[in-house]
């Protein structure tokens, strides 16, 4: 009987981890993700990435694994970080640290905002990579008179944040198409409708978006690229030496009846 009990115990449990796998599945996947650019190698889109990290979510977020010295890996000098992303009494070696109070923070927002130093290689899941996450989801916040922050976001339903980038992007509102499906009637997303104008154009907004995002991709693994790069001189050289040692093995061994 305890046999029976504990064998139990483990069933439940596996059905539970499914339930909470299929649910965080299903909270994906309400709106398709927007493939999201890769301009991790692209050296301006990364400065404006990281001007943008500073000046918008920065403010809230934290980066504590990333210090600011870090970002003369993308081109900027030590002047620069000091000029134009240290605006208060940061240090250029020190980490990028929030400044609110996470007391203060789980009062307006319901919890402290999270660090963002790998978000993008956290939110990976199965509507597509993390970055792909981020870059649908800053691009989908909604005006919602019933939220405490007035809008809401259509990749993560009831979220706490509000929209910092509204004023580069203006203020939208989703459209919907009505069909029945299986005898009920359902909204379907079909699109966007302008309200009121950002200060950005539209295709000026998601591409400041996907430097924001390249940005934040660049953060999660700053070697990334000198990884991929070294790795593909690595397999080079391993064919190349593959090639030599099968034919130095005919050489050796042509004259072995």
């Amino acid at each position: 009987m305890k046999t029976m009990g504990f064998s139990k115990k483990i069933v439940l449990g596996l059905l539970l981890a499914l339930g909470l796998t299929l649910g965080a599945h299903a909270s994906e996947g309400g709106l398709a993700w927007d493939k999201a650019p890769n301009k991790t190698n692209d050296m301006g889109a990364l400065q404006n990435g990281a001007k943008l990290f500073v000046n918008y979510c920065l403010n809230c977020h934290s980066a504590a694994f990333m210090r600011f010295n870090r970002l003369k890996d993308i081109g900027l000098t030590e002047q620069q970080i000091k000029d134009n992303l240290l605006f208060t009494t940061e240090k250029v070696g020190e980490t990028m640290k929030a400044a609110i109070d996470p007391k203060q923070a789980k009062e307006w927002f319901g919890g402290n905002p999270p660090d963002l130093t790998v978000i993008a290689r956290s939110r990976a899941g199965a509507g597509g990579t993390g970055a792909d996450y981020l870059y649908t989801y800053m691009r989908t916040f909604y005006p919602d008179a019933g939220k405490p922050t007035g809008w809401n976001n259509l990749v993560f339903p009831n979220i706490g944040m509000p929209h910092v980038l509204w004023e580069l992007q203006g203020t939208r509102k989703p459209v919907y198409d009505t069909k029945e499906e299986h005898g009920h009637v359902v909204q379907v997303f079909k699109g966007w409708e302008q309200v009121t104008p950002g200060t950005m154009t539209p295709l000026q907004y998601d591409q400041a978006v996907g430097d924001l995002v390249s940005y934040l991709q660049w953060m999660g693994e700053p070697s990334q690229n000198d990884r991929v790069r070294v790795g593909v001189w690595v397999l080079l050289f391993l064919c190349l030496f593959t090639v030599i040692a099968w034919r130095l093995n005919a050489a050796f061994w042509k004259d072995v009846k």
